[in-house]
């Protein structure tokens, strides 16, 4: 294993790839009014589009993880990636709405072998030492993706008709694989499997399940999934409320998020360097805990966009540290140690909205806010905690030895 093997090429193919992955999730959201006129239906019965896909890609990210550990893991997102643009065309050409919550899921299934496989393949290609810089560049397609799903979907849907949006991502889809295959045919060595784990899919999740360190991580990245994107989702209901923004601008003020993520990706190396895993762990958490109390207060927007940027960095400083620690619970079989951190991630996104939800209707966004401002440092500090715990284990074994 090392970075020799991880060509900036293919970091970049793969992003390209988690870009349509990402995008898919939140580009239906600006269509579900044209989608139910068409349909003559209501915008509600209309969301099945959308839930279908999420629900399909949070699910079978267990079935690709096994697979890409036994067929390799390119092969299995290239896959993925020429279905997902199959079952998007099939989207674009639904007569019904049950043909195209059909079309939805089947979209789902096969995108979501794209983003924990690709996660895992940089696990199994470059040195643990660069590895969290690397993912972090790795980001970028993926959180340029959730920023330009919903703006994107939006403006070609109002355009060209909601159908465009999805021949769209049918062509992002159809180029990464593309690009992948091809550069894979130049660099057979891209199709290797890494580390073989034997046995069946339950076999190989019951193996990366009975290590407690990897335990600790996947039920830490649920409660950072179900905290943050419990309290994230009512932000920009919260910012029309008290500053009467319009929807075009509250869509941008909630993408800040992704201009977060890219101040991260820009300075992750020099982060890294300067703060450790452990340093960058508990700095984000702190930074969340600050951008969350921000949003609690915020006397106007300006404090209020600074506060959603602030909380883009601070989520990647801590996510990435754990999604670099999600790629070493098991070495043998990454691609089901990343479905399992994927799937546990939608898990508590899934869990932590419908929480939070009452809360706002009851009382409004700011006690939500508040309240997690003081969860999301806690949750850090008791990961870096661990994270400090298993590297003095580790040092004293290594002494022992």
């Amino acid at each position: 294993m090392s970075s020799a093997g991880a060509p900036p090429l293919a970091i970049v193919l793969l992003a390209f790839a988690a870009f349509a992955a990402a995008a898919n999730m939140r580009a239906v959201d600006p269509l579900l009014i044209a989608i139910a006129a068409e349909y003559g239906t209501s915008v509600g019965e209309a969301s099945i589009a959308a839930t279908t896909f999420l629900l399909a890609n949070g699910l079978f990210v267990l079935v690709h993880g096994p697979l890409g550990d036994r067929f390799g893991k390119v092969p299995v997102v290239t896959a993925g990636a020429i279905g997902a643009a199959l079952f998007s065309g099939l989207s674009a050409l639904a007569g019904s709405l049950e043909t195209l919550a059909v079309a939805r899921f089947l979209t789902g299934v096969t995108s979501s072998a794209i983003i924990p496989l690709a996660i895992a393949w940089v696990g199994d290609r470059v040195s643990y030492d660069r590895r969290q810089a690397t993912l972090a560049r790795f980001l970028t397609g993926q959180t340029l993706g959730l920023m330009a799903g919903a703006a994107l979907g939006g403006a070609i849907g109002d355009w060209l008709g909601w159908r465009a949006a999805f021949w769209l991502l049918a062509v992002v889809y159809v180029a990464s694989a593309l690009a992948l295959l091809l550069v894979a045919r130049a660099q057979p060595a891209l199709l290797a499997t890494g580390a073989r784990s034997e046995g069946s899919m339950l076999a190989q999740m019951r193996r990366v399940l009975a290590r407690p360190w990897a335990r600790f991580v996947i039920v830490t990245v649920a409660i950072e999934g179900g905290l943050f994107w419990g309290a994230f989702t009512f932000v920009g209901a919260d910012l029309h409320r008290r500053f009467e923004l319009d929807r075009a601008a509250v869509g941008l003020a909630v993408a800040a998020f992704a201009a977060g993520g890219f101040l991260y990706v820009s300075a992750a190396p020099r982060l890294l360097a300067w703060l450790g895993e452990r340093g960058l762990c508990l700095g984000g958490g702190v930074l969340l805990g600050v951008a969350f109390a921000a949003l609690a207060i915020a006397p106007g927007l300006a404090v209020a966009f600074a506060a959603i940027v602030a909380s883009g960095v601070g989520f990647y400083m801590f996510h990435n540290t754990l999604q670099t620690h999600g790629t070493q619970m098991a070495p043998e079989a990454r691609g089901a140690a990343m479905a399992l951190f994927a799937l546990c991630l939608f898990i508590g996104q899934a869990i932590g909205v419908p929480l939070a939800a009452p809360v706002v209707d009851r009382w409004g966004a700011v006690p939500l806010f508040a309240g997690i401002a003081i969860a999301l440092p806690v949750l850090a500090w008791t990961f870096a905690r661990g994270l400090a715990r298993r590297t003095a284990d580790q040092a004293s074994g290594a002494r022992q030895t």
